[in-house]
């Protein structure tokens, strides 16, 4: 299964894995480890999208750049991004802890909405930093953003309402007359896993996102700064131009 393109949504403990063998849909699978995952993916990915943020910030007042970009063109009201904690706070397994090293690192507040991540940035952020080959594939992404590049312009309606729903299932049916069928089937994959259905869209863009199509890789910010470990803080997405922030600003310029 040479050239596999896999996106996977990270939620409630469980990585759903979307992949796309070419530019066609092949299958999904879960599974309750991010290890698991690359030993499944590892001798086959040329690209795993994540929706998890990696590239983790050690201190400072200011937050990550690609979440702040990432803000500005998904518009305002969208709360869908938010701020990850230091790299130490995700390391803490109670809320009250985490919010303190957050606050002593960084000097900013953690939400208990960020601190719901932490196990799943701290999973993949200790694999790529012990496993090499893991790190160049694995790449950071946002299903909001994703979807914002396909529409080609930002959403109306939250993820988790029924609009939100319909108006993202038209995206990905814009983007390929395909979609519908490959949302279909990740759903059947997944029968019995304990998934929204929102969380399955997520996998899915991420996906095709990855995949060999229109467009260009592209990264908020253009040129991600690296984390106190050598990863990169950026959000992917594909568009055939840079994305727009409120203010008329590019922010993103082409990798491919």
């Amino acid at each position: 299964m040479a050239g596999t393109y896999v996106g996977v949504d990270w939620s409630a403990g469980s990585w759903l894995a979307v992949a796309f063998d070419g530019a066609s849909f092949d299958h999904a699978a879960v599974f309750q480890e991010v290890g698991e995952l690359w030993q499944r993916y590892e001798e086959t990915a040329s690209l795993i999208l994540v929706d998890v943020p990696i590239g983790l910030q050690e201190g400072g007042g200011e937050g990550r750049r690609c979440d702040a970009l990432a803000r500005a063109v998904l518009g305002a009201g969208d709360d869908a991004v938010v701020t990850p904690p230091v790299r130490k706070a995700t390391r803490k397994r109670r809320y009250p802890a985490a919010k303190r090293v957050n606050e002593r690192k960084a000097e900013r507040p953690l939400s208990e909405r960020a601190f719901k991540l932490s196990d799943g940035i701290a999973a993949v952020d200790s694999l790529l930093r012990n496993v090499p080959e893991a790190k160049t594939t694995f790449r950071a992404s946002h299903p909001a953003v994703c979807f914002r590049a396909f529409a080609g312009e930002p959403l109306a309606h939250r993820r988790t309402t029924a609009a939100g729903y319909a108006e993202r299932m038209r995206t990905l049916a814009g983007f390929d007359a395909d979609a519908p069928p490959a949302v279909q089937a990740t759903a059947e994959a997944t029968a019995g896993v304990d998934l929204a259905v929102a969380d399955v869209l997520d996998a899915v863009v991420l996906a095709y996102t990855t995949r060999p199509a229109p467009g260009s890789l592209r990264t908020l910010p253009a040129d991600p700064p690296l984390d106190p470990k050598g990863l990169p803080m950026e959000i992917v997405y594909r568009a055939s131009s840079p994305l727009v922030a409120d203010d008329g600003s590019a922010s993103a310029a082409a990798e491919e």
